[in-house]
Parts: structure tokens; C-alpha cells; sequence
């Protein structure tokens, strides 16, 4: 039996309550734990489970996205057969707004067509967890089912396996069976279809609001937390980028933190997460904070319980105060001055 599958990720997805990380870029490609894009924890579960073909449906700031990419190359993605294929949509219509939009599909219908997989995976774009979909699709098979969706605490996860035949049939009669997305047709069930629930019992973060971001992104410092997502046997793959290793100055402090490389530490930094190419300048203090790629702290500054995108400057002896369920956000390459403290 053909149980190979083929990887659609629906990564057309646009929260306006995330909107301060999503001006440049696609939620898809928002920062996470250090080194990461959200997108490769879909991509890196689908490659683990034998996924070697891969279509990305995007629509808004997807540049970053594909730059991040590339070829497929990290994922074992670059190849003569199969592959990562890109297909943005043609229209911006509300319609593609949905996730599982049949419009969106029927656009590229061709190559759900000249496809040779057996099963089809469809997921979104913004959800961390380490899932094994081949475990997944064995249970899909046992018990006989049209449709198997992916649930966790009995809450729909916007993953769903179902035969490649299906899914074709689906997009190619969505006026008959009056159904405009994989939701719509998983609650409202229109042809009868036998739908299975998969309970997923590891660690799940949905990423769709800037207290979530923020939230998950405190939970991912905790050990148990981060075991569960970075399995040796299932690696979460990246992007990568050759930095020098962090330099750390004689009174700096780190507590409880993850420090990407190619960082500068002078001050001290208590359970937080600092991305690439960082430089925090000497006297300052940052707890509880998220501090991406590039971004340049000054000295003697204190930021707390807050998110700074790529490229911010923080200015000499500068407070930054939000609190754990409000978090104070500094859009991307932002300056924020001693003039200007929160």
C-alpha cells in the first residue's frame, strides 16, 4: 500500500492580534525560541514523518518567508522529484482568509493532480509542537476513516489526513456539497463522510496573539517544556547561519535563558530569550523578555516583560516596563530613547 503523503501547509493566515510582529512579515515567519520560524515546526514535523513534498499556500508578506526557505535545502527539501513548491494566492479575496479554502486550492488544482501521493496532510502555519504524522495516518488507517483531525484537549489543532482522491473531489465540488473550507466540511459533514478525531497528547502552543507569542515563548524556557518539543529523534530544523559564538563581558549575567549566537552580553539578562547577533550594552538589566535578531541595548537600561522585533535600538539608560499578561512590543527596527520611557 501507497502511505506515502503529501504536505499542504496553509500559511494565508492574517491575526490582527498579532499584527505588531506580522508588518513585515507573514505570521508564518515570526521569530520563536531563539533561532526558529513558526513555520519550521510544521515543516520540520512533516520532513520527520516522511513528507517529501511540500506546498506552501501564502497570501500576505510572504517575502521573509521564502527568503527564509529558500530552496528546501534544510530540510532535505531541494529535490529533482517532489520537493517544496510555493503557491501564493492570485486574489486577495476574503475568502482565502480561511483556513482550508477550497477557493485557494482550486486555484492551483493542477498540482493536487500530478500528484503521486496517497494521503494528503493539511495543516496551518502557526502551531509549535513535535507531532509524528505518520502515527497519525497509521490510526487514520486502522479505523477506516475519510477524514482524521488532529485535536488537542478535544480542540480542533487545524490538522487534517485524508486521501489525496478526497481532497481533489472536495476543491473540484465545493458548490455542490456547499462547503467553502476543510472546516466547513469536518462540522457540517455534508457527504457523510466518516471523520475520526486524533487526540495529541504532547505540548502544544498556538500562536495567533501577542500574549500567546509572548506566553508560549516564557514556557519554552522551562526544561520540561523545551524536551518536549526538541526531540534528538525529531529535530526542529532551521535556516542556518554561520555566527561567531557569543561573547559574554566580565559582568554580565545570564539566569534561565536561551542566548542565540554571534550575541555581545555586558549586562545581565534573567529568564529571557535573545536571538541572534544581540549586543547588550554593560549595566543593563532584561527579565522576561523576548529580544530577536540584531538588536542593539544600550547601557543602564531596564526592559521587562517585553518583545523587541529585529533591528530595534534601545538608547543609553532607557525603561521598558509591560507586564506578563500585556507585554510592552517594539515593532521592528523601532527606536525607543531615554526620552521615551514606558
Amino acid at each position: 500500500m501507497n502511505k506515502k503523503m503529501l504536505g499542504i501547509i496553509d500559511a494565508t493566515a492574517y491575526k490582527e492580534k498579532i499584527e505588531d510582529l506580522t508588518a513585515h512579515r507573514s505570521l508564518a515567519a515570526i521569530p520563536i525560541a531563539g533561532r526558529y520560524r513558526l513555520i519550521d515546526f510544521v515543516l520540520s514535523n512533516m520532513v520527520n514523518s516522511q513528507i517529501h513534498s511540500v506546498a506552501i499556500f501564502p497570501k500576505y508578506q510572504y517575502r521573509s518567508l521564502m527568503d527564509h526557505l529558500g530552496s528546501g535545502k534544510q530540510w532535505d527539501l531541494n529535490r529533482k522529484k517532489d520537493g517544496l513548491f510555493f503557491f501564493p494566492s492570485p486574489h486577495l479575496h476574503n475568502e482565502y482568509d480561511e483556513f482550508g479554502s477550497f477557493r485557494q486550492f482550486s486555484d492551483h488544482i493542477d498540482f493536487f493532480l500530478r500528484s503521486t501521493q496517497e494521503y494528503a496532510l493539511i495543516t496551518n502555519c502557526y502551531t509549535v509542537c513535535n507531532i509524528d504524522y505518520e502515527e497519525v495516518l497509521n490510526r487514520h488507517l486502522q479505523n477506516r476513516c475519510d477524514i482524521t483531525e488532529v485535536k488537542k484537549d478535544g480542540k480542533s489543532l487545524q490538522m487534517y489526513i485524508m486521501s489525496t482522491k478526497l481532497l481533489i473531489d472536495l476543491i473540484e465540488n465545493k458548490e455542490r456539497i456547499k462547503a467553502n473550507t476543510l472546516a466547513e466540511v469536518v462540522s457540517e459533514n455534508p457527504d457523510n463522510l466518516l471523520i475520526c478525531d486524533y487526540e495529541f497528547s504532547g505540548y502544544v502552543a498556538v500562536i495567533d496573539s501577542i500574549s500567546s507569542y509572548y506566553k508560549h515563548s516564557m514556557e519554552i524556557l522551562k526544561p520540561t517544556i523545551w524536551n518536549e518539543i526538541f526531540l534528538k529523534h525529531r529535530p526542529i530544523l532551521t535556516k542556518a547561519k554561520d555566527e561567531p559564538p557569543t561573547k559574554y563581558g566580565k559582568h554580565a549575567m545570564v539566569k534561565n535563558s536561551l542566548i542565540g549566537n554571534g550575541c555581545t552580553i555586558e549586562g545581565v539578562v534573567e529568564n529571557s530569550i535573545i536571538f541572534r547577533g544581540v549586543h547588550i550594552g554593560r549595566g543593563t538589566v532584561i527579565k522576561n523578555s523576548v529580544i530577536m535578531q540584531h538588536s542593539q541595548i544600550g547601557m543602564d537600561c531596564t526592559l521587562e516583560n517585553m518583545i523587541a522585533d529585529k533591528d530595534v535600538q534601545v538608547l543609553d539608560r532607557t525603561t521598558v516596563k509591560g507586564s506578563a499578561l500585556l507585554p510592552q512590543v517594539l515593532r521592528k527596527r523601532t527606536i525607543q530613547g531615554a526620552m521615551m520611557k514606558s
